[in-house]
């Protein structure tokens, strides 16, 4: 059960990171209320990835945290901020997600 909590941490991580980048480019009750979904999507992604710690190694939840949302993150850079999709940005990607799967695999937990 951890393993979700962990990875609904790392959604929310994408989340607040999404939230960054449109609030840059809004202005005024918008970018406010994308600052908001920052911190609703921080506290929220924080206190899950504390829960998930409790019970799995902090080394290999903070490595897959962080793995989801980097993942998450420039799979919504490419999608929603048309940023580019090439070959080596997609190969990097790729070699992340078989990254934490490994750590999950080898995980004890």
């Amino acid at each position: 059960m951890n393993w979700v909590i962990l990875i609904i941490a790392g959604l929310f991580e994408v989340g607040f990171a999404s939230c960054l980048g449109k609030a840059k480019i809004s202005t005024g009750n918008t970018a406010v209320a994308w600052y908001a979904g920052f911190f609703v999507c921080l506290t929220i992604s924080m206190v899950l990835l504390v829960k998930a710690t409790q019970t799995l190694p902090i080394g290999t939840a903070y490595a897959v945290w962080t793995g989801v949302g980097a993942v998450g993150t420039v799979l919504m850079g490419i999608i929603f901020f048309n940023e580019p999709a090439d070959f080596w940005r997609l190969f990097f990607i790729t070699t992340l997600i078989a990254s934490i799967v490994g750590l999950k695999a080898m995980s004890a937990h």
